[in-house]
């Protein structure tokens, strides 16, 4: 990180005299007291805990100065108003200083696939960094911008959204030079007047762009009120600019064509809407100078990141397609065409285990009802249901499936049958079968996964 304590405490209007101090050279910016190197800028952030509480630890462990909202004995220290914001401050100061260029994904499915398959094309030609894990929110991405290699010339940042208006901070921060909303669905719907509203919120990523830059929106009609006219906006999707026109689908792996490819891509991942994540990286990286070759050639050794949707082995044998990172409606019943598509193994059986989706407000048992549509005994011989919301669901499809292939299990404030969820998915688990685990992060099914690949 090529800062200085006088250049940090410049850019963020420091309120004390921080010329008593040595101007030397930062490593790096830390805001957990625990990663604190030698060196090192400490940024107490508040939440759950004052940072301000730890700023004597993170000297202890060799820190060189700290922003602080209150003055420091003994220490150097930066004194300013709000941390948090002086934290911003600073990443957009660093992010022009760099003259990196930006490109930023955002979407209620999708991003973080793009963002990995996006950073993964750019790195074939250009030093490239990416956000790491889920850091898309306003602290993680200022986070980011502050810890990519000196170098870097092509930045990818994913940002999330809780609320309306968290996009356009990061948009204004950031200034993209190229932008990709990959999905609008549902998600955190809880917190939106509706998904018009949700809509609203992704299209902010377009907030802190220059005029005529490039913004790649899917052919969605609820986007539509809030494309910019000033921006060069590219659609994609059936019928589209960006369009798939043919796919061919697999267990393991995909195939795809698009109307500016040349040549058929193949993924090593699963799912016609990793598809259309390929197919948005795909055309960035061409306006930015990757050949279709290095594109080709960068997909047959992409690393998405982990806890997304992935095939892991039961303990038994039998295929678990794993999807427990997070869960809204689009998102499920994206999963569910994908695992309904894929031919089931000879001698097996197709089971689905579904639980709750959170953030979905007064409108979550209606949105948990209609994923009947997306549920079909002809494919399907078991579907195992989690969860509270989720229980009407589940008495919809006992109501289509044959007795003893719907089960459901509570997880409410007063009872947690996760132990009779394992217990019942292993029992109807067979060695030759395919088993789809679906739901929000918080209804831990992960550790179900984890369960049936240590003992099944």
């Amino acid at each position: 990180m090529k800062l200085t304590i006088h250049e940090v405490a410049q850019v963020v209007g420091s309120k004390n005299d921080i010329s008593i101090f040595e101007d030397t050279k930062l490593e790096k910016t830390e805001f957990d007291s625990r990663l604190i190197a030698a060196g090192d800028l400490f940024v107490p952030l508040k939440g759950a805990r004052d940072g301000h509480d730890f700023i004597e630890t993170a000297f202890e462990k060799g820190a060189a100065v700290t922003l602080s909202e209150k003055e420091v004995a003994n220490h150097p220290y930066i004194l300013v108003d709000d941390v948090l914001t002086a934290f911003q401050q600073l990443a957009a100061y660093y992010l022009e200083k760099t003259a990196v260029d930006v490109f930023a994904v955002t979407g209620s499915n999708g991003k973080t696939t793009t963002k990995d398959m996006l950073a993964h094309l750019l790195s074939t030609t250009y030093k490239t960094y990416k956000t790491q894990g889920n850091y898309n929110n306003e602290i993680g991405l200022p986070y980011t911008v502050l810890h990519m290699p000196e170098g870097t010339e092509k930045l990818v940042l994913e940002m999330g959204q809780d609320h309306l208006g968290d996009i356009h901070l990061l948009s204004e921060l950031a200034h993209p030079k190229t932008a990709i909303v990959t999905l609008v669905g549902e998600a955190h719907l809880a917190f939106f007047k509706d998904r018009s509203e949700i809509a609203k919120g992704k299209m902010q990523i377009a907030d802190g762009m220059a005029s005529g830059s490039l913004l790649l929106a899917p052919a969605d009609p609820i986007v539509e009120a809030y494309l910019p006219t000033d921006k060069k906006v590219v659609r994609f999707g059936q019928g589209a600019e960006l369009e798939i026109t043919d796919l061919v689908e697999r267990k393991d792996s995909l195939t795809f064509k698009a109307n500016f490819l040349e040549q058929a891509l193949d993924l090593p991942v699963t799912g016609k809407y990793n598809a259309t994540n390929a197919m948005i990286a795909s055309y960035v990286a061409l306006q930015e100078g990757v050949s279709e070759e290095q594109i080709r050639q960068a997909f047959q050794d992409l690393e998405l990141t982990r806890n997304r949707t992935e095939w892991k082995k039961a303990a038994n044998g039998a295929d678990i397609l794993s999807d427990v990172y997070n869960a809204n409606p689009t998102a499920m019943k994206l999963i569910l065409e994908t695992f309904s598509a894929i031919p089931a193994n000879e001698g097996g059986k197709k089971i689905a285990v579904l639980a709750d989706m959170k953030e979905l407000g007064a409108q979550s048992i209606q949105l948990h009802n209609q994923m009947i549509l997306s549920l079909s005994p002809d494919v399907l011989d078991t579907v195992i249901f989690y969860g509270e919301d989720i229980a009407e669901l589940a008495q919809l499809a006992s109501q289509m499936f044959p007795i003893g292939h719907v089960y459901y299990f509570k997880k409410t404030e007063d009872q947690d049958q996760f132990e009779e969820l394992v217990k019942q998915v292993k029992e109807s688990l067979g060695v030759h079968d395919q088993i789809l685990l679906k739901g929000s992060n918080s209804m831990n099914l992960a550790k179900l996964v984890e369960s049936l690949e240590n003992e099944c």
